[in-house]
């Protein structure tokens, strides 16, 4: 059944400011719930406001940018326009934070339900439900429910007014610790420092080699912490990353190789940032996305290049052969490693650690050296995933 969704973006904070505007992540808080929203397979998704300030319009444009279809109304029966009958909607409370698991979870349930908190003194700004429980501010309601709503409103506040229409309509209550985690109502900015701090958290990917863990892991929350609040999109970092490799390429067959090596350095990081940059945007990269699958190869065309420069000034052919056994046995590894266990790639070759393995051999001017390095590296990788994959079963 298709399902759309509803957003309430008309409720001041305590600055007299929406609520909605509130910043979370580098862009706001109405940005967030769309993306949830869209997300979780909604559409069209629909932000009921009564005035469209120009930051508001911004993070609309946004929205867009990133190909979210996203309808701003101010008149509640245009509303009702934009579903289709029978169709399903996702209600996402107004200045509501919600974990995106517990969006997701509420937008799979094939009929109308409502997500609850405690009614304690931690949820007392929550809308109460009855004497046990509070709104958790998502549901799941009938779009028949929102056009009869539409119908009596007058005026009183759509959210609520939906939210006990559907209650009485037999609606089930699904505690929101159950069913993903509690969200958050947002009535100040600095509200908001606890559950970014966990978006940041959650955003990190699993850095499964130990320069991205050990090395490149206080670049990579750095730059992403200061990198989520710019325009910039995370598939630039990753095209970035590309030019930088075939940039170190070419500077290795002029024999600039100092310089090369300092742009594959920093290429390394990019590729993470631009990962977390998408999931803190909750629209995260293809897995198989052309320009990430080019990074490897850009990489070996790099090491070929050293072997080409290493063979024309010094240590002949034998160079350019290490180097290309080197790539070999490095794809090979690549290809093989499907079967590793989660956390056994930590020591095993791959791009960066290919790429900061040759700092020391830099150093000393051994690039030869560095090639035969990174061949042996490449051979015991993959011999030892072969050892893995291969071992009999107990």
């Amino acid at each position: 059944m298709a399902i759309g969704a509803l957003i309430g973006a008309y409720h001041e904070d305590d600055s007299g400011a929406l609520r909605a505007l509130l910043p979370l992540a580098g862009r706001t808080l109405l940005e967030y719930q769309v993306r949830c929203a869209a997300a979780a397979g909604a559409a069209p998704i629909v932000v009921v406001v009564e005035r469209v300030p120009q930051a508001l319009q911004d993070a609309f444009e946004r929205l867009r940018l990133d190909a979210i279809g996203v309808f701003p109304v101010s008149e509640l029966n245009e509303a009702v326009s934009r579903f289709e009958a029978g169709s399903t909607i996702l209600l996402i409370g107004d200045g509501i934070a919600a974990p995106i698991e517990l969006v997701m979870r509420m937008a799979d349930h094939p009929e109308p339900s409502v997500a609850t908190v405690a009614d304690d003194e931690e949820h007392q700004a929550y809308e109460r439900i009855d004497a046990g429980s509070r709104w958790a501010g998502v549901a799941v309601v009938d779009a028949h429910l929102l056009g009869s709503t539409a119908a009596i409103l007058g005026d009183w506040d759509l959210q609520s007014t939906l939210l006990r229409r559907t209650i009485q309509e037999g609606a089930l209550r699904i505690p929101a610790g159950e069913a993903g985690g509690e969200p958050l109502l947002v009535e100040r900015a600095d509200q908001l420092a606890d559950f970014q701090h966990r978006l940041l958290q959650a955003s990190r990917g699993a850095r499964d080699d130990w320069a991205s863990r050990y090395v490149l892991a206080p670049i990579e929350d750095f730059a992403t912490e200061r990198l989520m609040q710019t325009p910039l999109r995370p598939m630039w970092l990753v095209w970035a990353a590309v030019a930088l490799t075939l940039g170190g390429a070419i500077c290795f067959t002029r024999g600039w190789l100092g310089a090369g090596l300092v742009l594959l350095l920093l290429s390394a990081p990019l590729d993470l940032i631009a990962g977390r940059l998408a999931t803190l945007r909750l629209k995260p990269l293809p897995a198989k996305m052309l320009t990430r699958l080019a990074l490897w190869p850009a990489a070996g065309l790099a090491s070929l290049a050293i072997g080409l420069w290493e063979m024309r000034h010094g240590t002949g052919w034998g160079a350019l052969v290490t180097a290309a056994a080197g790539c070999a046995f490095a794809e090979a590894a690549r290809i093989e490693k499907g079967g590793i266990p989660p956390g056994g790639e930590l020591w095993l070759f791959s791009r960066r650690n290919a790429i900061f393995l040759a700092i020391p051999f830099a150093v000393g001017g051994a690039w030869t050296a560095y090639l035969l390095a990174a061949l042996a590296y490449a051979a015991v990788s993959f011999f030892i995933i072969q050892r893995v994959r291969h071992r009999p079963s107990s």
